[in-house]
């Protein structure tokens, strides 16, 4: 009860407070929405432009109607102890009554779980410039609206408001996502490995040495002109998307490729997304445990194809937020992992369905393990795994699997 009564006054505080803040600093604005990859590319745009600018992220997933005005009003890491909500304010009103030097940009994350929440976020802070990642045939979060049209017309509203000065950055290479963008006035940049593409992907690479995966290689494309990219500690396409997507904003800044390039060296994704850690018995992980959809599920298992392994092991957690497309969205993932990898552990009731899907594409049944919880499955992920194994952990958020990643990762 205290609660229900709680939340409304904080978020209308918050809201109002954010609103003032930007009316009195003025700074630009960048929104980042999608179903996949919002916080990599988050952090890719800061990298490319915290090399002229002085700009402001949050390191947190703070991208709803809480955390998105606590980027606004500081620079919070995390909603921590109960004197916190008093800290803010206090914070905000004497930021509002004594002028500091406050971020000349803004880079934040738009999150869309239920019908209204982009509404709501652009009535806090409208951007100058809205990227739009990739959003899929089966969107997360599509359990909460009648069917993906809605949801997609939902995360559209962040180009849907943008001034005719303004840019609106998507992806080439998503069907769904270009077909949003009609709806703008804005000038429109598009970035990805297709051809068409402004801002073009190419010579893309994993690299490694002595059988230990380093990062990714690529070549930025625009108007004529390439850079050479190489970042490390990072895997998978998804980041060449995000280093793309911030290469375009950054060309929008005025910056030249080669400036573009240098600052990229300084992009780090957040942990638990395609994270490499050293594991035990001298194996590899590729920690992506942080969150999973039908499209970055496929994704990663793309990128554990293509980083050397003398085994490939998948622990895929249940997909969430899918409602009616769920049993085929997992279905789906099974018949891909058959192709990939040599032993495939799920975990959660959903994650059966990657199972099944996998035994009937030809896995032989020892090789496939199920389990309910991921407390269930770390011990025994461990048991199995082997010297020069690369092992892949993804899952949607709230299976844990972060668990499993803690009983095999190397603490030396």
């Amino acid at each position: 009860m205290m609660r229900r009564l709680f939340l409304p006054i904080l978020k209308w505080k918050l809201k109002k407070l954010s609103q003032l803040t930007i009316w009195r600093y003025r700074p630009g604005i960048i929104g980042v929405t999608g179903s996949v990859g919002k916080t990599s590319t988050k952090f890719a745009i800061a990298a490319v432009l915290s090399s002229e600018r002085r700009v402001r992220t949050s390191r947190g997933n703070f991208n709803n109607e809480l955390g998105l005005p606590l980027t606004i009003l500081g620079d919070w890491d995390e909603i921590k102890g109960i004197f916190f909500w008093p800290k803010v304010f206090f914070r905000g009103i004497k930021n509002l009554i004594i002028k500091t030097e406050y971020p000349e940009i803004l880079v934040l994350e738009y999150g869309v779980d239920r019908p209204g929440d982009m509404k709501y976020l652009l009535e806090i802070a409208r951007p100058n410039i809205s990227v739009i990642t990739a959003i899929g045939e089966t969107p997360v979060h599509v359990e909460n609206f009648p069917g993906p049209e809605e949801l997609v017309r939902e995360k559209g509203k962040i180009i849907d408001y943008l001034p005719t000065a303004g840019f609106a950055v998507l992806n080439r290479d998503d069907e769904t996502v270009m077909n949003l963008r009609g709806r703008t006035r804005a000038h429109v940049m598009t970035f990805g490995f297709s051809k068409d593409a402004e801002v073009h992907i190419a010579n893309f690479d994993h690299k490694a040495e002595n059988g230990k995966p380093l990062g990714i290689a690529f070549k930025l494309e625009y108007a004529g002109g390439f850079v050479p990219v190489r970042i490390e500690g990072v895997f998978g396409k998804a980041q060449a998307y995000a280093a793309s997507a911030a290469a375009a904003v950054g060309i929008i800044f005025g910056l030249n490729l080669v400036k573009i390039s240098e600052a990229l060296k300084n992009y780090r994704t957040a942990g638990g997304r395609a994270q490499l850690l050293p594991g035990v018995k001298d194996t590899y992980i590729i920690d992506d445990s942080y969150n999973a959809s039908p499209l970055s599920m496929h994704a990663a298992l793309d990128t554990l194809q293509n980083l050397p392994g003398k085994r490939k092991i998948a622990v895929l957690g249940d997909m969430l937020e899918l409602g009616g497309y769920a049993m085929d969205a997992h279905q789906f993932i099974g018949t891909v992992a058959a192709k990939i990898v040599d032993v495939l552990v799920t975990v959660g009731p959903r994650a059966k369905f990657i199972a099944e899907a996998a035994r009937a594409k030809g896995m032989q049944k020892k090789n496939v393990m199920s389990f309910d919880l991921a407390e269930e499955a770390a011990r025994p992920v461990q048991d199995l795994i082997r010297k020069g194994d690369l092992i892949l952990v993804k899952g949607s958020r709230a299976m844990q699997l972060e668990k499993v990643v803690e009983e095999i990762k190397d603490r030396r």
